[in-house]
């Protein structure tokens, strides 16, 4: 990391008639996050677990919860992976988990990031289907070919699941230096996956084939310590069939799962301490709201990004800030020891509860979006700021999530949220939800008039193309008639290249 230029600014509250001084530091430069940050699990109360509380298993035994505990380790801000084994015999993967994507893909060709790659040769289950298939996220995209191949997860439902495998061949800045991870777990629904919606997803796969309930939950334990303080990965929980209740505390509140492609929810309003951003609902959902695991920071469209650092501006007990810190080209740094959140805001997301007039709020404390990355010579703990702007989404990402248990409840359509047993500090939680709310003020629909979804606009392409046909058929039908002339020879039917552009 390259750090440029020290700016010193300072800091001033009152207690009492006292003025006190908080130093602090903005490292100039470029922060590659992704690459530096590592978040380590707070440690759990385990009495919970030992006494036995928890939905144990079906009665089949194809699921037991509590070996599903920690079965996910956290890889330094860039997601949640668990291991699984895959082929015959078995080839031992760390897949990334990502509820914002429904392709299941592993690396199946050398790469320098990568410590170990799936050998197709090797597995006598394998078997190609000969397609080709090629994803893109938000960072990084891959290219590969399309199979089948079995499945074992040691820490998941029992037994041997035949899945849809992409094996990714070629790949730009998917695989990132220093990963412990060679896959991705796309954990959505068909109609995100590719190359088109009749590749099953994984999950799809696992509740057919072992009969398991359509329900999985996640809890993600990376809030709060410093990549400098410890060499251990963060912890989690992906829970697959159903909830384990001693994964979090209070109750559970559900919101809508508005559209089966990505977990796309619907944001009524936002608040920074107690101030709302009063901006159209519309705006919070451009032109979606989801949740998505995969993604690590909080992620808000431009309008409603640039209201929450303002309100942030006039309600945190900073007197001077960088603007660096915002846009994420620079660090916030105090001296080792002191914290810096006390001086910032809460910040509550609102949701439409079941009960579509109503409402309920899932609110996250600044350690979840202040976030400790490195300390500098032993003097300096310095912090990046965890929510970023969008282009096309308000994207729930690992920011929020690693404060709340998050359930995907797939049978029901609906996400529900309760406060993360692993997010807290002293017995203080870094994360609250309270409701229900009327949601008297808000639009019945906050998501009308956004723009058309992905699927929508294939069926839409897919029509033009045809239309397009039909006309080129019909052009070439005309071009092959004789032509009409004038009494004076001129060739009066006149042909031109039609160009027909399809986005």
């Amino acid at each position: 990391m390259l750090l440029y230029g020290l700016l010193l600014l300072s800091l001033s509250f009152w207690t009492s008639h006292a003025v006190f001084k908080i130093p602090l530091k903005m490292f100039a430069g470029k922060f590659n996050a992704s690459v530096q940050l590592d978040l380590r699990a707070l440690r759990k109360n385990q009495s919970a677990v030992e006494s036995g509380l928890s939905l144990a298993s079906d009665p089949a035994g194809i699921v037991n919860f509590l070996d599903m505990i920690n079965n996910l380790k956290g890889d330094s801000g860039r997601g949640y992976y668990m291991e699984m084994v895959i082929g015959t015999p078995g080839q031992t993967f760390n897949i990334l988990v990502d509820t914002g994507s429904s392709n299941f893909a592993v690396a199946a060709a050398q790469h320098p990031y990568i410590t170990h790659y799936y050998n197709r040769a090797l597995s006598s289950t394998y078997q190609s289907s000969g397609r080709g298939v090629a994803v893109k996220y938000t960072q990084g995209e891959w290219e590969g070919e399309l199979g089948t191949d079995r499945i074992t997860i040691p820490q998941g439902p029992s037994g041997t699941i035949t899945i849809n495998i992409a094996t990714i061949l070629t790949s730009e800045g998917f695989f990132l230096p220093g990963i412990n991870w060679q896959g991705i777990l796309g954990l959505a629904y068909p109609l995100l996956a590719r190359p088109d919606p009749s590749v099953e997803p994984f999950f799809n796969s696992v509740v057919k084939q072992t009969g398991i309930p359509d329900v999985f939950s996640l809890q993600m334990c990376g809030a709060g310590v410093s990549a400098s303080t410890t060499a251990d990965p963060a912890g989690g929980s992906l829970i697959m069939g159903g909830v384990e209740p001693t994964l979090y505390q209070g109750s559970v509140w559900y919101t809508p799962i508005l559209e089966e492609w990505y977990y796309q929810v619907e944001v009524l309003k936002l608040e920074v301490g107690a101030q709302n951003l009063n901006l159209d609902c519309k705006e919070y959902n451009s032109d979606k709201a989801i949740v998505d695991s995969g993604t690590t920071l909080l992620r808000l469209p431009g309008n409603v990004f640039s209201a929450v650092v303002e309100a942030i501006l006039q309600t945190s007990l900073i007197d001077d800030f960088s603007a660096g810190f915002f846009e994420g080209t620079k660090l916030a740094c105090w001296m080792k020891g002191e914290s810096p959140w006390s001086l910032f805001p809460k910040i509550s997301i609102y949701l439409r509860a079941t009960n579509t007039s109503q409402s309920f709020r899932i609110t996250i404390l600044p350690q979840l979006y202040v976030q400790p990355v490195t300390d500098i010579d032993g003097t300096f703990d310095c912090f990046r700021f965890g929510i970023t702007s969008s282009a096309n989404a308000l994207v729930i990402g690992a920011t929020v999530m690693e404060g709340f248990y998050v359930i995907f409840d797939r049978a029901l359509k609906r996400v529900g949220f309760a406060v993360s047993t692993c997010a807290e500090s002293g017995g203080v939680p870094f994360a609250e939800i309270a409701g229900p709310f009327l949601a008297e003020g808000v639009a019945s629909d906050c998501t009308s008039g956004m723009p058309l979804r992905e699927p929508v606009m294939w069926v839409i392409a897919y029509a033009l193309m045809g239309i397009c046909a039909l006309v080129l058929i019909v052009l070439l039908i005309l071009l092959m008639l004789p032509c009409q002339r004038h009494r004076d020879g001129e060739i009066t039917d006149e042909s031109s290249l039609v160009r027909h552009r399809i986005k």
